[in-house]
């Protein structure tokens, strides 16, 4: 089939949705035409291998198309990508976000495009959220306001594509979210890839509860606001503040835990350990009763033995986490965990990934019943599906107004979905 208007696929996390978003709204303008762009990640080596597995499949439907290859992989190991048959153009993250280099994409150009564009992104120190008001589902949008990481986990190559922290200012942050809440969006997430590192870059080093608390402030029709990803460690006095008393502040946090037990947690250079995690959600559920965690965990880390990957299985319902995001370890070349002689077999961490995942499944299904009978705020995403307060999906048998937020009483359940 013949192209036109350029052809988007998109990897990963939130923050990278968000960016090919942009990225549509850049080439558009640009005048981009007959082009095939793939925005990936590089979170875990099998993320990289389906960048590639992509790449392979979209020159396959698209012959004719450029090809052009972008996000963190393209940013961390460029040469990979250049060195495959089906990719005329390799370009960073900060190309990425940059209108000029869009223009040179333009077809009076298509010849004169050098073939790869990544600069250095640790000299990176502004952020591209002004690009874009966000993006998102007609009930709810994604808003960034931050982007890097200035901390080194031994697993983690993400500071390599993303590079060091930096914040939108908040001015920008609440000017964005009240044009979305003017043209209708109910619900705010914010998103970064370090959130609670959010201001350390800007004058008088404003926290993320000092961002949340002026969103709330200044923006007074926005009817609910929610927080992606975060550090507990670095939580703030204004953000515990506005847990304990902003109902408009959804009660569902998903936290960057990594692991159960402090050695393994002090082998990843983590900043946190087992307590720390403990003690944070027990303090949050003080503030907020309806509070809800998800979670990252690792497993199979190396060193890790089975006492180490048994304090994981017991943080699960010690901190009573209920969406679990779990990720069997993966060595990434370029971290300092990848050089670690003793590495876990690859049939053990399979293994102990199940049994997180499977420990995961009985914390849902226990939250799920906690509900029935329970009276929620609805946000629809389509006629027949929202979520509650705490994310967790419902199910209409009659139709609702799309985007709006509903009343309704929790009847049942249908796997892992409540009815109403």
């Amino acid at each position: 089939m013949e192209l036109k208007a350029p052809k988007f696929s998109n990897h990963g996390c939130r923050l990278n949705a968000y960016e090919t978003e942009a990225m549509k709204e850049l080439a558009t303008s640009a005048g981009v035409e007959n082009a095939v762009i793939i925005n990936t990640c590089a979170v875990t080596a099998e993320a990289v291998r389906k960048a590639r597995q992509d790449i392979r499949k979209l020159r396959r439907e698209n012959p004719s198309a450029k090809l052009i290859v972008t996000g963190c992989a393209a940013q961390t190991e460029p040469e990979t990508f250049a060195k495959m048959s089906e990719v005329d153009v390799v370009i960073g993250n900060t190309e990425k976000m940059k209108p000029e280099t869009w223009t040179n994409m333009a077809p009076n150009l298509i010849g004169q495009t050098e073939p790869v564009q990544v600069d250095d992104i640790m000299s990176v120190t502004e952020t591209a959220g002004h690009l874009i008001d966000g993006f998102g589902t007609r009930s709810r949008a994604y808003v960034q306001v931050q982007n890097g990481c200035d901390h080194r986990c031994t697993f983690c190559i993400i500071p390599y594509g993303r590079g060091n922290s930096r914040s939108v200012p908040a001015g920008v942050v609440v000017d964005q979210i009240k044009r979305l809440v003017d043209r209708g969006y109910n619900e705010v997430v914010l998103t970064g890839v370090d959130l609670t590192s959010w201001g350390a870059d800007l004058p008088a080093a404003p926290k993320l509860g000092d961002l949340v608390m002026r969103i709330l402030k200044l923006v007074p029709d926005l009817r609910r606001l929610r927080i992606s990803s975060i550090d507990s460690i670095e939580v703030d006095e204004n953000l515990m503040q506005a847990i304990a008393t902003e109902p408009r502040l959804m009660p569902h946090l998903h936290l960057s835990l990594q692991h159960g037990d402090d050695m393994i947690l002090k082998r990843m250079k983590r900043r946190h350990l087992r307590d720390d995690a403990i003690r944070f959600c027990e303090d949050a559920r003080k503030l907020r009763p309806d509070m809800t965690f998800g979670a990252d965990i690792i497993a199979g880390f190396p060193t890790e033995t089975e006492a180490h990957f048994d304090n994981s299985l017991k943080l699960v319902e010690e901190c009573d986490l209920t969406w679990l995001h779990v990720f069997p370890y993966s060595k990434r070349e370029g971290t300092p965990a990848a050089k670690i002689p003793s590495q876990v077999n690859g049939k053990i961490i399979k293994d102990r990934a199940a049994r997180l995942r499977a420990a995961g499944d009985a914390q849902v299904d226990s939250h799920l019943e906690r509900q029935i009978g329970q009276t929620h705020q609805i946000l629809m995403e389509n006629p027949r599906m929202g979520r509650t307060e705490q994310f967790t999906e419902v199910r209409f048998a009659a139709d609702q107004p799309e985007s709006q937020i509903v009343t309704a009483k929790i009847i049942g359940r249908d796997g892992i979905q409540l009815t109403a």
